[in-house]
């Protein structure tokens, strides 16, 4: 499956609004970092049943791959409307990213644990964070939102920071993360969506219509997908 178009079906929210989306799908099916599987579901750790699974890790052993998605990264971060004072990433899959982000950008990095260490100072953040400083978060991928809420909630209470938006390479277009979005007071920006990957993978025969529309019923109703 290979694919790159940037159509929603949420027309105006994504729609073609992202000119990394189309190359950015490509490169996730030529190399193989998305797989579909409508037969054989991937149970996502979640406990998600779903059609189709999405490895932003495998981008990284690709250099022409791995490079044009951190520059598409800078791009959108430099197009926020507050420069940033520190670059943070999701423990663990999205620690390279931002790490790669911040050292283009020569800022700060930290990144954040999914939960508190143990032992030690027992906590979740990685790095030196001073207080009262704006944070950018670099996401591999997006599903419900969850990781990256919660790596938000603790920049926020234990880095004593100002985090309002959160820029990942992938998202799955669920409603439920931009419900989670609204109710945290950020925004995501995906570099590309499911939507844009099904349109390109169909139209470079990758998969069927058939199969594509089974995976747009998939993000419509993902708790409801496997149990039919």
């Amino acid at each position: 499956m290979t694919g790159d178009i940037i159509a929603t079906r949420f027309p105006g929210r994504y729609h073609r609004a992202m000119p990394h989306g189309d190359r950015i799908a490509e490169f996730l099916l030529s190399i193989g970092a998305v797989r579909l599987s409508p037969n054989a579901p991937f149970t996502w750790a979640s406990g998600i049943k779903s059609p189709i699974y999405c490895d932003n890790r495998m981008i990284y052993s690709h250099p022409d791959a791995r490079d044009y998605i951190v520059n598409a990264l800078i791009a959108r971060v430099k197009a926020l409307h507050v420069p940033p004072d520190v670059i943070a990433g999701t423990a663990t899959a999205a620690i390279g990213w931002a790490a790669l982000v911040a050292d283009r950008m020569k800022l700060p990095f930290v990144y954040v644990r999914s939960k508190a260490k143990e032992h030690g100072a027992k906590k979740r953040i990685e790095g030196d964070l001073k207080p009262e400083k704006d944070v950018v978060v670099i996401e591999d991928l997006i599903s419900t939102g969850g990781s990256s809420i919660s790596t938000v909630e603790a920049l926020r209470e234990e880095g004593k920071a100002t985090v309002t938006d959160v820029v990942s390479i992938f998202t799955y277009e669920f409603s439920a993360a931009q419900e989670n979005a609204v109710c945290n007071r950020i925004k995501f920006h995906p570099l590309a969506t499911i939507s844009i990957l099904l349109d390109v993978a169909v139209a470079e025969a990758r998969i069927t219509e058939e199969e594509a529309e089974m995976v747009r019923r998939f993000t419509e109703e993902p708790d409801e997908w496997g149990k039919h």
